[in-house]
Order: C-alpha cells, then sequence, then structure tokens
C-alpha cells in the first residue's frame, strides 16, 4: 500500500532521509548484533557506513515481500568492473559444498560457472570452489540481479581479466551473509550494467532527471 500522499506510482518523490519502506529494512543499531552485522559486510563498526551502501549490500531482504535493494555497478579508478555480493543459493548446495565454504579463507580464488540450461534462470551462473578431494564442487549463486551482467561479462572479456575471491567467510553469521564475495573484471566497450528490461524504471522520463 502506497504511504499517505505518495499515491502517484509514475512520480517521482524526493526525502534527505529514507522513506520507511528502505529505513525499516536496515539493522537497528540497538540490536546486540548490530556490529557483526557491520563486519559480515566488511564494515568498520567504528565509521559505520551510509544506509545505502548498507542496504545496498545485504540487499535489503525480508521475508515479507520480495523487494531487493542493490547498485548499479559503476567503473572503478582503473575503469573495470568491480563488485561485491554475499553468494547466494548455500543452503541449497548438497553436503560437500557447505562443507568446501567452511573451509574457505579470504582471497581464495572461486570460478564462475554459467548454467544456460538453467530451468529457472538461462542466466543463472554458479560459483564453485575447490574442494577437499580437489575437484570442483558448486558452492553456491551469483545474485540473481547481477546474473545478466556477469553473463555478458563471462561473453566478453578474456578469462584473465575476471577473478571472484573470497572476501570474507562469516562463519557465525546467518547463511545468506556465510560468504562475502570479491568479483574484478574487464569493462568491455559499450558495456552498460543493469540494462536489460527488468531493470527499467517504472517512471519513463526518469533517466533524464538523473544527474
Amino acid at each position: 500500500m502506497p504511504f499517505p500522499g505518495m499515491l502517484e506510482l509514475e512520480a517521482v518523490y524526493e526525502s534527505e532521509t529514507l522513506f520507511p519502506l528502505f529505513a525499516n529494512r536496515l539493522l537497528a543499531s540497538s540490536r546486540p548484533e548490530y556490529e557483526a552485522f557491520l563486519v559480515w559486510g566488511g564494515f568498520d563498526p567504528n565509521n559505520p557506513p551510509n544506509p545505502i551502501a548498507m542496504l545496498g549490500l545485504t540487499e535489503g531482504m525480508r521475508q515479507t515481500d520480495l523487494l531487493e535493494v542493490f547498485p548499479c555497478p559503476s567503473p572503478d579508478a582503473s575503469g573495470c568492473y568491480l563488485t561485491k555480493f554475499f553468494l547466494h543459493g548455500i543452503r541449497w548446495m548438497k553436503r560437500e559444498g557447505l562443507e568446501c565454504v567452511d573451509r574457505l579463507k579470504t582471497n581464495d580464488q572461486l570460478i564462475l560457472a554459467p548454467e544456460r540450461d538453467n530451468p529457472h534462470d538461462k542466466n543463472a551462473v554458479a560459483v564453485l570452489a575447490v574442494g577437499a578431494s580437489g575437484r570442483k564442487v558448486k558452492i553456491g549463486y551469483v545474485p540473481r540481479y547481477l546474473a545478466y551482467d556477469v553473463s555478458e561479462l563471462w561473453e566478453s572479456c578474456d578469462p584473465d581479466f575476471i577473478a571472484l575471491t573470497v572476501e570474507r567467510v562469516n562463519f557465525q553469521a546467518p547463511l545468506q551473509y556465510r560468504l562475502l564475495c570479491r568479483m574484478n573484471a574487464c569493462w568491455p566497450k559499450g558495456f552498460r550494467p543493469c540494462a536489460s528490461k527488468e531493470y527499467q524504471p517504472v517512471v519513463t522520463h526518469l533517466g533524464s532527471m538523473i544527474p
């Protein structure tokens, strides 16, 4: 249900603070697990991040709806693609995959594996790691909101210019925050992240209003 005074779907609303819809998706600083939550995301508890930055990493997900919050990647200082994300789908992995996650360490190399025949999402990109047996083991998936772009980068970048590594392993965190990953890749000429139809704004003229 729209908030009072925000009834027009195609209107643009601005605020100096987060609207309640988003503010309610942030963990309250009074919660005992707040500092641990910041650490799971790679933030400094002594210098809390901008709320938008926190939402962009944690996705602001709740059990009561399907709304997700995420940033649209932009080139880093070197003109390359850089993004961080929590690995999705860990809870659905086989026991070997879960055990593999628990053995990972910061800076360990991970492997991208597009699944073109995935019946749920043709853009799905699995993430593999080398298990105790020495063979590759599926441990989860790239978040769905990044899958289309990562698939494009997989096709466009030389394999030597795509790197997926472990940023943090949060052993005490819930599975959705267990593994923080870091991805670096080339930024191909003409590449536009979040350009597929799923990410277009409801307000058709919004692009001209953003600086």
